[in-house]
């Protein structure tokens, strides 16, 4: 019996698996998200006491990255993601039945200590799930992502344009998140091979030191690209109604555009890294963003604004996800802890990111603070080359391709994407 067709089916499996895992994160985050302001009216909070709450979360989220997502190269990426997409799905229902900000601080707490813990995990069992497939797919993980976070949005405004509470809307939505957990669980690529008896990469950093600087380095690409994402949450419909005068309802166009281009263009960021490499998508992305949103700041018109914004999305689509594919594979069997840096650095961007363009647009004006995203991703650019894969040159027709061994086992073979 040809084991290869067994074997094919089983990737498959681990594929859809982490897939649910990425979809699952962000349904949470988007439904978590889109009820804040209930949240914020059932307890009558201020917006200080609800950055307070806010902050808990963030807090929890860079504690579970740092401290124990580290758990992946001890007991492996599976056994540390099911359990933690599981507490994701019930730990997103009691920050809705919190009656005080302590009792709901520490509720978040929680909550982002889960979800730190969860998004290293699911990253290290993405890049174990494409070392395996052969190919580079990771990029479509965070284009799940991304999809989970419109779904999350929309079940949780659909919610609340039913007048449904906060409480049936998280008890609903915790739900389904534990649902696909299970299914995830019961497809995950099984952990055959225990992570610290993996064998470090070629120029996986023999010294300890050399290494720390790498992983510093990708994080400080990752922190660069962050800022932007944060930034056009936080300011691109600011931007465009008080600084462009656009109106209320087509200034939420610049921030529909970010999000629709970043995930189009991380649906076809895998083909794109596959026939370019990472290093040339990531810097002909990185060109693509700041070239699109400095033009349209020069411009300075509410229709540019917007292309502005969606080039700023699609040429950071492919960023992040190279980022961190960079510091997974570089030494396989401590991978939870290259990324636990690098997502923490990455997701610090993001929370500090906006806090900076408000600081400076206080100086500068909102226009030219929002040029301060553009000239990151100038930065991301020229050290886009620490993403090339260790190992010996490859041939020309296969510059910068993903080296593993699945290519030599066959079970890459025909297995689609």
């Amino acid at each position: 019996m040809d084991p290869k067709p067994a074997a094919r089916r089983s990737l498959v499996r681990a594929r859809v698996a982490t897939s649910l895992l990425f979809l699952l994160f962000g349904t949470a985050l988007g439904c978590w998200t889109s009820r804040i302001p209930a949240i914020k009216g059932d307890l009558g909070l201020g917006d200080g006491l609800l950055g307070l709450a806010l902050l808990a979360f963030a807090v929890g989220a860079i504690a579970g990255m740092m401290g124990l997502g580290r758990l992946v190269d001890r007991w492996g990426s599976a056994r540390v993601m099911v359990p933690t997409a599981l507490l994701e799905g019930l730990l997103l229902i009691p920050p809705a039945f919190m009656p005080t900000l302590v009792t709901l601080m520490l509720a978040l707490f929680l909550f982002g200590l889960v979800h730190g813990t969860l998004n290293i995990a699911m990253n290290a069992n993405g890049i174990e799930v494409q070392r395996a497939w052969g190919r580079p797919i990771v990029s479509s993980f965070h284009a799940v992502y991304s999809i989970g976070g419109f779904l999350g949005a929309a079940i949780g405004g659909l919610f609340a344009h039913q007048d449904v509470s906060p409480e049936v809307t998280f008890v609903a939505v915790g739900a389904g998140v534990v649902l696909l957990a299970v299914w995830a669980a019961a497809w995950a690529l099984p952990q055959d091979v225990p992570p610290a008896s993996l064998v470090p990469s070629a120029g996986a950093g023999g010294g300890g030191v050399s290494r720390s600087y790498y992983l510093l380095f990708l994080g400080a690409l990752a922190m660069c690209t962050l800022v932007g994402e944060g930034t056009a949450a936080d300011w691109s419909a600011v931007y465009l109604h008080e600084s462009l005068g656009s109106t209320p309802a087509f200034a939420t166009a610049a921030f529909a555009a970010f999000s629709v281009t970043m995930t189009v263009g991380r649906l076809l960021g895998d083909r794109l890294a596959e026939r370019f490499g990472p290093v040339r998508l990531v810097r002909g992305c990185g060109v693509l963003a700041s070239v699109g949103m400095t033009a349209a700041l020069l411009i300075g018109h509410p229709v540019a604004g917007v292309i502005g914004f969606a080039c700023l999305g699609a040429g950071m689509s492919c960023i992040a996800p190279q980022v961190y594919s960079a510091a997974g594979q570089r030494d396989p069997a401590r991978a939870g802890a290259a990324l636990s840096l690098v997502v923490s650095l990455g997701y610090v961007g993001f929370l500090i990111g906006p806090l900076v363009i408000g600081g400076v647009s206080t100086l500068t004006g909102l226009p030219v603070a929002l040029g301060i995203p553009a000239l990151l991703i100038l930065l991301v650019v020229l050290g886009a080359s620490a993403l090339r894969p260790p190992g010996p040159p490859a041939p020309a027709h296969m510059e910068e391709r993903p080296h593993n061994d699945a290519d030599r086992s066959g079970l890459a073979s025909g297995s689609g994407g």
